[in-house]
């Protein structure tokens, strides 16, 4: 079973990312769980067909601890599993308690099959601290890839998590799988983005260039490869996948200066 966390800047795509591709795993008859970790818990959204989801901590504060597997786990396209770990109520409690909460109960009632290919960990932002890392702390992801884009402060964000993937890659196995270049039409944004993954010592596995086929899948509560299979956006998401399934290159990234990535971004005239 590979545990694989997903992380990037705030709206950069990470949940649409990590649901397509799942999409393609899935495609390939992969066993794939996806465990929601951000408090809006829309990270299964289209995987289940638009089904608002009940998470894991408002089942628990319902019900206490007498919780069922099927209550909080449930499965969409391509039998792919989806689970919403949840988070507390606005300006009250950590929203990192609720993966950490959520981890744990999926352990105990036996989520954790022996038959997942895959489980993904779909990250809020770019935190890595506290309860956001604990996929990574615990040693539960061993896997990690960025989405990013050519835009300043993705790049400035996707350099911020390699600073704590660093910090965890020294007290376990966990290691970065690479970039995913979410695309924003940035001018040579491929080439900047495969600029900065060589500077940090790994490497861009996929350019997903921007396609109004999203919008549409989505505004369908469906992934691409769901609703329009044919569609050359959902062979991205497929080259995704393999690149995913047949990836070798894991390493312990090397953050930059913060003096460095200015100077990547100002040779790609990013900065003036």
């Amino acid at each position: 079973m590979r545990q694989v966390a997903i992380y990037g800047k705030g709206g950069i795509g990470k949940s649409t990312t990590t649901q397509n591709l799942a999409a393609g795993l899935a495609e390939m008859k992969k066993k794939i769980m996806i465990v929601g970790c951000d408090p809006k818990a829309d990270s299964t959204r289209l995987v289940l067909g638009g089904l608002v989801q009940k998470t894991v901590l408002d089942t628990l504060r319902e019900n206490g601890e007498d919780v069922k597997l099927d209550a909080v786990l449930k499965e969409g396209y391509g039998d792919i599993k989806g689970v919403e770990s949840g988070g507390p109520e606005p300006g009250v409690g950590c929203a990192g308690r609720g993966i950490i909460t959520s981890i744990g109960l999926l352990e105990r009632l036996g989520a954790y099959d022996e038959d997942l290919d895959y489980v993904f960990y779909d990250v809020l932002g770019d935190v890595v601290c506290g309860g956001f890392a604990m996929p990574i702390r615990e040693g539960k992801a061993k896997e990690i890839y960025i989405v990013c884009s050519g835009e300043m402060m993705a790049l400035y964000a996707a350099n911020n998590i390699c600073k704590g993937i660093t910090k965890y890659a020294q007290r376990g196995g966990v290691r970065l799988g690479g970039l995913i270049c979410n695309s924003r039409k940035v001018e040579g944004e491929a080439e900047l983005v495969a600029a900065v993954a060589k500077e940090i010592g790994t490497q861009m596995i996929h350019f997903v260039p921007r396609d109004k086929a999203v919008t549409r899948a989505e505004i369908n509560k469906k992934t691409v490869i769901d609703y329009s299979p044919e569609e050359k956006q959902a062979d991205e998401y497929r080259a995704l996948a393999q690149k995913i399934d047949d990836n070798d290159m894991f390493v312990i990234p090397k953050p930059m200066k913060i003096e460095k990535l200015e100077e990547i971004l100002r040779e790609h005239g990013i900065l003036d």
